[in-house]
């Protein structure tokens, strides 16, 4: 069974513009807000600390006590899942906003609405990882995207084939990395071996003692002065924590890029147009069936996560070791995240706890304002423009911001819906996307139309 968009559409527009309210798949926007909410837990250490703490705990407020266990149950829950769930909806929403405008018998300027869209989108991120904060998403959904709509009209299966391939060519890739630390590790040994019993090394052995020994002082975390200058760095004005920002990107985003998002992301996305056409990310399959699938998403990711965490904790949290864990949090990432979907399709089709499901559609109908609102909001808390809480926060109190966010979130969007047809930087985009002003406030006319169904 594949989705057919649009079934219980209103009468169709004469040109192109934005879904109306009861266009819109609110099951969807309710996993857009648990995983915009969701994608701060694991982003708030990136805001609180220097980057090497994002996937390095000893760096980051501690490894004892709570703090141990925030990370622990991050890992296992939250790390990679919620960016997953996220990046599956973007790649869903491609096939929603082309298949709406081919409806509405606009299929020749679906790829300009697309693409000026995502083009639009490119520059949005650009400006939020140089300018506010150097963890965006946006600009690598952006580019990555730009590859999807040919792909639009695949069989579910194929999108999920190919999907899972470029998924498992990433984690080969994490596998072979996680390999050659093991094997540096074995060759340097042994050379140190050879070394204290006299023996004169060969240039190999040479080679692979001082490979060996690199790769020790990079597993003991970043050099302190390098994380003095980066902490010195957002702690003061303004332009310092831009020049540090422009510096660190202009290296590593495109080694993101490259390197890992292309098949992180990009296999996500393509997994999210097929489990879209399957009806998995819409509440169009049985609750029976996602009860099944929870369960064992949960049965099979959690327990793998665990067991990783714990490779990690026996290791010292040393990179060099944590290289092959990584590669069972690759494993366990999908399973888990096919289970937090599950149960908010569960909870979205049974009906119940309405007082938060409402929330969280009006966060995931205004994903966009509320992910760079909460950069605006950490990053004023933590840099030294602000209130200059930088590497002073241990991960159990970063969690405290993190409760804050999401409060404020839940509250000011329903509320904002109210009165307005976007979000504020929805507004923005889809001007620019469709070339003309949007209107902004709802008006007599949009309060009579029906709400969003769970399929529309």
């Amino acid at each position: 069974m594949e989705l057919t968009i649009g079934t219980t559409s209103p009468p169709t527009p004469a040109h192109a513009g934005p879904v109306l309210g009861v266009e819109r798949i609110a099951a969807m926007d309710v996993l857009r807000g648990v995983a915009v909410l969701g994608i701060l837990l694991m982003n708030i250490t990136g805001f609180a600390w220097p980057f090497a703490a994002s996937f390095n705990p000893t760096v980051g407020g501690g490894t004892t006590g709570l703090n141990l266990w925030v990370w622990g149950v991050n890992t296992v829950l939250f790390e990679g899942k919620m960016r997953a769930i996220f990046s599956m909806l973007f790649g869903a929403g491609m096939l929603v906003l082309t298949s709406r405008l081919e409806q509405r018998g606009l299929a020749a300027e679906s790829a300009d609405v697309y693409y000026r869209r995502l083009l639009w989108l490119l520059a949005f991120g650009l400006l939020h990882a140089y300018f506010i904060w150097w963890g965006d998403i946006l600009f690598f959904y952006a580019v990555l995207g730009l590859f999807l709509y040919p792909l639009r009209r695949l069989s579910a299966r194929t999108l999920i084939v190919a999907g899972l391939a470029l998924l498992l060519i990433g984690a080969g890739r994490g596998l072979w990395s996680a390999m050659d630390v093991r094997w540096a590790q074995q060759a340097g040994r042994a050379a140190e071996a050879a070394a204290a019993s006299g023996q004169t090394l060969t240039d190999e052995q040479k080679r692979a003692l001082t490979a060996w020994n690199e790769q020790r002082q990079r597993g003991g975390g970043p050099p302190a002065e390098e994380l003095t200058r980066e902490t010195a760095a957002y702690r003061g004005t303004y332009p310092d924590t831009l020049f540090w920002r422009v510096g660190f990107l202009s290296s590593e985003q495109p080694q993101w890029l490259y390197s890992y998002f292309v098949f992180d992301i990009g296999g996500v996305m393509l997994l999210g147009i097929g489990l879209l056409k399957l009806r998995f990310l819409d509440a169009g399959l049985p609750l029976r069936t996602y009860i099944a699938i929870a369960v064992v998403g949960y049965g099979v990711g959690i327990p793998i996560a665990a067991v990783a965490v714990s490779h990690d904790i026996r290791s010292g949290f040393d990179s060099t070791t944590m290289a092959l864990g990584s590669v069972l949090h690759a494993v366990a990432r999908l399973p888990v995240a096919f289970g937090h979907i599950a149960v908010v399709m569960v909870v979205w089709k049974a009906g119940v706890l309405r007082w938060l499901t409402q929330p969280l559609a009006a966060v995931g109908q205004t994903a966009f304002s509320c992910y760079i609102a909460q950069s605006l909001i950490c990053t004023t808390l933590f840099y030294g423009y602000g209130f200059g809480l930088f590497a002073r926060l241990e991960r159990y109190q970063q969690m405290l911001v993190v409760l804050a966010v999401w409060l404020v979130l839940l509250v000011v969007s329903p509320l904002w819906l109210r009165r307005f047809r976007f979000g504020p930087l929805e507004w923005l985009w889809r001007s620019l996307t469709y070339l003309e002003r949007q209107p902004m406030r709802l008006t007599q006319r949009d309060a009579a139309l029906p709400t969003p169904a769970a399929v529309s």
